[in-house]
């Protein structure tokens, strides 16, 4: 298997009627020019999902789940890019073409065998555990005694490794698998100074790793001897090419639809506890078996939900080491609760122990904010220590300081406060302290192995986005922070204009695009992604093509293609009803050339105000007579031009 061509990726995406696609999995219905339709991908009582079949892409305004087809598919099913291409290319008849270069076979190849390597293997375990009778007097018991059915253990394809030094190998060298293959998937470990080659999973149950697409990619393993010292109680795979630990989550192929479907995950640590819980009718659980949470992880939940409950034992010591990865679902933006099981209890046997009734019963009623839950773990040791005080309430902060939305963190602040008993006023400046911090460090650390420094302007943007915080916290020049979000706002526009009527006229043989970027060829845009933004569009043009939407929708980065599908999806149209009534009412495409002007006129007015700001905000540091008189005559010019454009836009000007 090879690579999908180019010209076969657009052959898909052409063919692929998002209409059609959509359809396929939620019930549309048309109101004016678009569909619409409850979100998939969270709960709503109202229709907030839109589908525009000319645009031939989806946007949810209460998520903010967007994209075209493809995207749709990957969303929905949990697949990576190419499945959904497959997936689209099988619905609509397209005969996939591959890349047939040598390298990207060979690449493709050398993948595909360790896939049908690790299937082969998983079925061997399968087999060994339902048939031999070493895996039916040693493996089958202890998945009995585990509590676990018949049903589970098939669900899960849950096997037996045998006692034996290299009857796996053996075996999977007759089948004619290679030894390279082996030994990078880890299943076989390979001594080149000793000539020898011997099982890695000996006398061990095996639970299987799935990918998200269901093909198994790795294993974990039990070990049953309890009186061997020397070996561990669990073995794992090795990272191999197939298989990245910091990416995958055990049961998320199982779990995916019932995540969905409740929109909230429950996050376990080990296999056993995945297995309880599925078995007890709570299929929307995963495990991080064993390892610490990673950024992946938690971004691989974020495509199903925004909502995780993590189930954690009943060891404090072992809670403490733990809390690090509360703090990264924070930072990506996901709601925690905590659930907290009675000291030496797991999910897994607490399950056992109470039954499936209870145990949901015990979720509902212990399940607890990530603030309540953390403050009270900090607050017990702290007591009457005001040190330990102290340091419990920075450690609060800073989990807060990781939360990206605004409101949220001012919430979490304010029951902070509650919470500990301290000013909130307190707690605000020691968040603002924080961020500044990380913001002063992210300058010096930013992207090294892409060679990318951020800009001036980018520090600005930095900088002005704590001073947004800081007024909500009760800072006081809001008249910066009023500036800045317009002057983003104005960028917004001037972007959303030219991808929205990119090939319209303003003028005989001038069109929208050509006229804005040759405007603003000498304006610097502070916002990052409008930068980069204008930068591809003015690219485009140079190239002879008009920067249209359409493009930038299949571009590699997430980023790119969310915002332009944000600028170019319109949450309301214009109501049928007005026309009844014979009142006209113009929509912004039919005022091209007006709106085209007004754009670019308020962007270089915004622009200016900020030089005249900049400019009298350094006239204080000045010291020499003659650098004080240049800055004063700048300033007078600035005004002058800030004054012609105001009356160009019917502005009046009041100081």
């Amino acid at each position: 298997m090879a690579l999908i061509k180019k010209e076969v990726v657009d052959q898909i995406i052409q063919h692929a009627d998002i209409v059609e696609v959509v359809g396929d999995f939620v019930d549309l219905k048309k109101k004016g020019q678009n569909m619409w339709a409850c979100c998939p991908f969270h709960h709503e009582k109202s229709p907030s999902f839109s589908v525009a079949p000319k645009k031939g892409i989806y946007k949810c305004f209460g998520c903010g789940k967007a994209g075209n087809s493809v995207q749709f598919i990957m969303d929905i099913e949990g697949t990576s890019y190419v499945e959904a291409l497959r997936y689209l290319a099988k619905k609509y008849g397209i005969e996939i073409e591959e890349d047939q270069s040598p390298a990207a076979v060979q690449a493709q190849n050398e993948k595909d065998s360790l896939f049908i390597l690790s299937d082969f293997a998983k079925q061997y375990f399968v087999n060994a555990l339902h048939k031999n009778d070493e895996g039916q007097s040693i493996g089958m018991p202890y998945f009995k005694q585990r509590g676990l059915s018949q049903a589970t253990i098939q669900k899960f394809e849950l096997g037996y490794s045998l006692d034996s030094w290299d009857d796996f190998t053996k075996a999977a060298l007759e089948k004619g698998y290679q030894l390279k293959y082996l030994e990078e998937t880890g299943l076989t470990i390979v001594k080149q100074e000793e000539g020898k080659q011997y099982d890695r999973f000996r006398g061990r149950v095996m639970f299987p790793i799935h990918n998200v697409s269901g093909r198994t990619i790795g294993f974990g393993a039990r070990t049953l001897k309890s009186n061997d010292k020397k070996s561990p109680k669990y073995v794992n795979s090795p990272e191999s090419r197939i298989y990245h630990k910091s990416d995958v989550l055990y049961g998320m192929f199982q779990a995916k639809q019932a995540i969905r479907q409740e929109d909230e995950c429950f996050l376990v640590e080990g296999y056993l506890d995945v297995l309880s819980l599925h078995q007890g009718g709570i299929e929307n659980v995963v495990a991080s078996s064993g390892t610490s949470l990673t950024e992946n992880q938690i971004k691989l939940i974020g495509r199903y939900t925004k909502n995780i409950t993590v189930l954690y034992d009943g060891d404090p010591a072992g809670i403490k080491a733990s809390l690090r990865g509360i703090d990264l679902i924070l930072e990506g933006g996901l709601n925690v609760n905590v659930v907290l099981f009675p000291d030496g209890d797991d999910p897994d046997s607490y399950i056992r122990k109470v039954g499936d009734t209870a145990f949901r019963n015990y979720l509902k009623e212990h399940s607890q904010d990530f603030i309540s839950f953390k403050s009270e773990l900090f607050a017990q040791e702290a007591k009457d220590n005001p040190v330990k005080k102290a340091e419990a309430i920075r450690e609060m902060v800073v989990s807060i300081s990781k939360i990206p939305d605004a409101i949220k963190r001012s919430v979490f602040l304010q029951r902070c406060s509650l919470q500990f008993g301290i000013d909130e006023q307190v707690l605000i400046s020691e968040y603002n302290k924080i961020h500044l911090t990380e913001q002063k460090a992210s300058r010096q650390q930013s992207q090294p192995s892409s060679g990318y420094m951020p800009s001036d302007e980018e520090l600005a943007e930095a900088e002005a986005a704590a001073a947004a915080e800081a007024e909500m916290y009760g800072a006081e020049d809001q008249q910066e922070v009023d500036q800045h979000n317009t002057l983003r706002n104005r960028e917004r526009e001037v972007i959303r204009w030219i991808l929205n009527y990119a090939d319209k006229e303003v003028d005989e043989g001038l069109t929208a695009s050509q006229f804005m970027l040759g405007e603003l060829e000498d304006v610097e845009f502070k916002t990052p992604i409008y930068a980069r933004l204008f930068d591809m569009c003015r690219l485009k043009l140079e190239q002879g093509f008009f920067p249209t939407a359409t493009e930038f929708m299949q571009h590699e980065e997430k980023e790119i293609r969310n915002e332009v599908i944000d600028l170019v999806s319109e949450k309301y149209e214009i109501s049928n009803g007005w026309a009844t009534h014979e009142i006209i009412v113009p929509h912004e495409s039919d005022l091209v050339t007006y709106g085209s002007e007004r754009e670019v006129l308020r962007l270089k007015w915004r622009n200016v105000q900020l030089m005249i700001k900049e400019q009298m905000d350094g006239l204080a540091t000045l010291k020499e007579d003659q650098e004080v008189d240049k800055c004063l005559r700048t300033i007078k010019t600035l005004k002058e031009f800030e004054k012609q454009i105001a009356d160009m836009l019917g502005i009046v000007i009041s100081r």
